[in-house]
């Protein structure tokens, strides 16, 4: 377990001049990098070439942002707008609103549509193709993270709910449930397998839950404590701000404001390594689509409110190796 600087990461040019809320790498290679900020911007970088291709702006900080192919990127964020930007002709277009912040964007390549989800407590679905909104559904609370998983949808909103939907059927709620952790929920991830997905919070722990229903299924669901650090004889408690799946192996990195990076094997219970100490909280973290680049944002998230040395915010590219993210077997 290499703690130093490694060999195998580098900083990413001309990162954002505020906080960073979202990275995500395009759907088919590793060399694109999609950026939002609170900055008001969302940037392409050419991770292989370690160059920023293009940028984009809202009028107010964005909080989320996606691809929906290799050429076109929505976003979204406290101007309530969910945006489209073609990369091809830098044609923008705003798609339309929420009655609050947008919190989240995500593409479900399943089902051709693109999910927004809003502090207004609605979940709403887009057609790229028109690009038109094809439906609002009413959640419990505001929502604070999403996941698409197949053709289904999770979501996590504020007073600890998590809610399963069907995007084929947004008719009911395929299933309601209540968070495994006692405080609230950061963000959810589903497994690449779709049998389920990570939940965590903001004390320091992290949850695994499977979809199945069935009483032997629900047996596997655990949780476990990370991001905690034994400092002059007190335990710190960390919030898990951030969750990536590695698509071929189903492991998962975890991101905290600890600053540490972890990555475990949900399915055996392990904790695979962890990487050295980021200068500040880690907000949001991205496997590329092959599992060989993990873009690691390093970003004070105002945990303490204002500091005045707080460091910059950052972006590291880290060429993972299957040392590093594959299952011991």
């Amino acid at each position: 377990m290499n703690m130093g600087e490694s060999p195998h990461e580098f900083k990413l040019n001309n990162p954002p001049g505020d906080g960073i809320s979202a990275v995500k790498f395009g759907p088919t290679s590793s060399q694109f990098l999609l950026v939002s900020s609170w900055d008001e911007s969302v940037r392409l970088y050419d991770v292989v070439a370690n160059t920023l291709r293009l940028k984009y702006n809202h009028a107010a900080p964005v909080l989320d942002c996606c691809f929906q192919d290799a050429v076109h990127a929505y976003s979204g964020g406290l101007d309530k707008l969910l945006k489209m930007y073609d990369f091809n002709t830098s044609a923008e277009m705003t798609v339309g609103s929420h009655d609050a912040a947008v919190r989240c964007v995500e593409f479900a390549p399943d089902v051709n549509v693109v999910v927004s989800g809003s502090w207004d407590s609605t979940v709403k679905l887009w057609d790229p193709r028109g690009p038109t909104a094809a439906g609002t559904f009413n959640q419990p609370d505001k929502v604070y993270t999403l996941s698409v998983c197949g053709d289904r949808l999770v979501v996590g909103t504020a007073g600890r709910r998590v809610l399963v939907w069907d995007l084929r059927n947004m008719g009911y709620v395929q299933q309601r449930r209540e968070s495994n952790l006692k405080y609230q929920t950061r963000s959810i991830r589903c497994f690449p397998n779709k049998q389920g997905y990570v939940l965590s919070s903001i004390e320091g722990r992290v949850a695994v839950e499977y979809l199945d229903p069935s009483p032997e299924i629900q047996k596997k669901k655990y949780a476990f404590k990370c991001h905690r650090i034994k400092e002059d004889g007190m335990e710190k408690i960390y919030p898990v701000n951030a969750i990536a799946f590695h698509n071929l192996y189903n492991t998962f990195a975890t991101g905290g404001s600890d600053g540490y990076v972890n990555i475990w094997d949900g399915f055996n219970k392990k904790r695979l390594c962890q990487f050295h100490r980021y200068p500040t909280s880690i907000a949001s973290l991205a496997f590329s689509n092959d599992g060989s680049a993990l873009a690691i944002a390093s970003s004070y998230m105002y945990e303490q409110d204002e500091k005045d040395n707080a460091p910059d915010d950052t972006i590291f590219i880290r060429n993972v190796t299957d040392q590093e993210t594959k299952p011991k077997s």
